[in-house]
């Protein structure tokens, strides 16, 4: 299948409220635009939210790295394209890229996502289901920047303690996805984001986080701008994801 078939391409445009203190479009903004796209896509190709829920199976992210050159300005124009890498038994590798208003390519993601049984909680197989169709829309395109690596974190004392709260619960229940980035990009002071940005985001989610969960926020400053984060529950302790930021 050609390029044009397999690669989606939308446009945005960085609202002012979409934006942080700098006039660059927030991070957790872009990411829920990237999940956004994701959606579009497979709902375009047959295997969106929708469709799937009629079967009772939903999509859950289970790994995402974003790395950029520079983020886009607020009021300017940006496309985000995405596409099928790879198709498992269990998991399926989508990625992006992003550019800016003149065509520019500013920077990409890699997301790895595992499809479930809404009443089993359970992983679908994806070559099997809807007769494996989703590998149909395997594509080539090239995506330059690393995928995400291990990350270790050995403080055992808490930065933050946070309720999840009304804000923090996604359409399947649990805590969004994209709610921990801004929780974790919260642990740091406003005069890092003042003379720094952040270059590289990797977060690996592990275990679904609920409402009235209180969590725990352990962070180990790695040296060079890299941190390395893990949230996890305050009651039994069971970790929810862990997260690399790198600043420059």
């Amino acid at each position: 299948m050609t390029e044009k078939n397999t690669v989606g391409s939308y446009e945005f445009v960085a609202e002012p409220f979409c934006s942080d203190f700098t006039g660059h479009i927030a991070l957790g903004v872009l990411g829920n635009f990237l999940l956004n796209v994701a959606e579009f896509h497979a709902s375009d190709r047959g295997f969106g939210i929708i469709t799937l829920n009629e079967g009772h199976y939903t999509w859950v992210l289970s790994r995402l790295v974003l790395e950029f050159d520079a983020m886009p300005r607020q009021t300017e124009r940006f496309t985000i394209q995405t596409w099928v890498e790879n198709v498992y038994r269990l998991f399926t590798d989508r990625n992006f890229a992003v550019l800016d208003k003149d065509g520019k390519y500013i920077g990409y993601a890699r997301s790895v996502w595992a499809m479930i049984d809404l009443d089993t909680r359970k992983p679908v197989d994806l070559l099997n289901v809807y007769s494996g169709g989703i590998t149909s829309y395997i594509c080539d395109k090239e995506c330059p920047i690393e995928k995400a690596g291990k990350i270790k974190v050995v403080s055992e004392t808490p930065v933050r303690e946070l309720v999840m709260r009304y804000s923090d619960i996604d359409i399947n229940g649990h805590v969004n996805s994209i709610r921990y980035i801004d929780h974790i990009l919260d642990l740091f002071p406003l005069d890092l984001y003042k003379s720094k940005r952040v270059k590289r985001f990797e977060i690996a989610y592990i275990n679904e986080c609920h409402y009235g969960d209180t969590l725990l926020f352990l962070c180990d400053d790695k040296g060079a701008g890299e941190y390395h984060v893990e949230i996890k529950k305050k009651d039994g302790g069971e970790v929810v994801c862990r997260s690399k930021v790198i600043f420059i």
